[in-house]
């Protein structure tokens, strides 16, 4: 009953909230400023840590005559929690999502209030090949087309840059879901990346990768071989067909003159 009362009775006593965004499996330190009333340190003092869904996590008695603090641990977090004695700071190991939530330290003199959030390990993007060969709508160049894709995330975006300038993103606020983020370039260099990011920690991936595309030194581009090709077949055949008309356009006209010659001498013969 009396730790009700402090609960409820000192809610108003709480400082400003403060913000504690940790990666799972890390370890956070929820600093406690309670133990820098200089009353604590001469009268029986009682504190509390109370943590998501109002449940009790460890409790501090001091007494003068005792010289000691008792605590206790909930049985959620096991061997994961340590309390300072000196200054009441809850330092949680191994942290968990489900861990995620409001934490109170409640004390007969003020009271503290942190809003923990967790995020989960960002995995590496997976840049792979689109399809072989797309073209641009705006011009005839092949474009190499590429696809970034990350899976079981929650929290995120998803980014691609050439250098420091962002070129596309997408943003997820559900929970493991799959995400792929699409590009179209016209040539490989080292300049381009794929970033997967939250607010704590990103991860980076440079395409580097000549399997997927041509790199930008080469001669031709993306699929450009196969067109060079097809142009310079194009181009024979143009040219052959251009050689076959004149040829034959050469030889008609001969054949017309030939006629006309004949009928001239033909003619000379009767009038003599």
């Amino acid at each position: 009953m009396f730790h009700t009362f402090i609960f409820f009775c000192l809610w108003h006593l709480v400082d400003g909230e403060k913000i504690v965004s940790v990666t799972e499996g890390d370890s956070v330190t929820l600093h406690s400023e309670v133990t820098k009333e200089p009353i604590y340190y001469f009268r029986n003092t009682e504190w509390m840590w109370v943590g998501p869904e109002n449940t009790r996590i460890a409790r501090f008695l001091q007494r003068i005559e005792m010289k000691n603090i008792r605590y206790y641990y909930v049985e959620r977090f096991g061997d994961r929690l340590q309390i300072d004695n000196q200054t009441g700071s809850l330092t949680i190991r191994n942290i968990r999502s489900t861990d995620s939530g409001l934490y109170h330290l409640i004390s007969e003199f003020s009271g503290e209030l942190f809003n923990v959030t967790v995020y989960a390990r960002l995995p590496i993007p997976v840049i792979t090949r689109h399809s072989a060969c797309s073209s641009s709508s705006s011009s005839s160049q092949q474009n190499c087309s590429l696809l970034c894709s990350v899976v079981n995330v929650g929290h995120v975006t998803l980014s691609w840059y050439k250098g420091n300038s962002l070129l596309s993103s997408i943003s997820v606020s559900d929970l493991n879901i799959s995400l792929s983020l699409p590009l179209e370039i016209e040539c490989l260099d080292d300049s381009y990346s794929c970033v997967l990011n939250n607010p704590i920690s990103n991860q980076t991936v440079r395409l580097n990768r000549t399997e997927l595309c041509q790199p930008c030194t080469d001669s031709v581009h993306c699929c450009g071989l196969t067109e060079a090709v097809i142009r310079l077949v194009i181009s024979a055949v143009v040219g052959v067909a251009t050689v076959a008309v004149v040829v034959y356009d050469i030889r008609s006209r001969k054949e017309e003159k030939k006629p006309r010659t004949s009928q001239s001498v033909f003619e000379g013969q009767n009038s003599i």
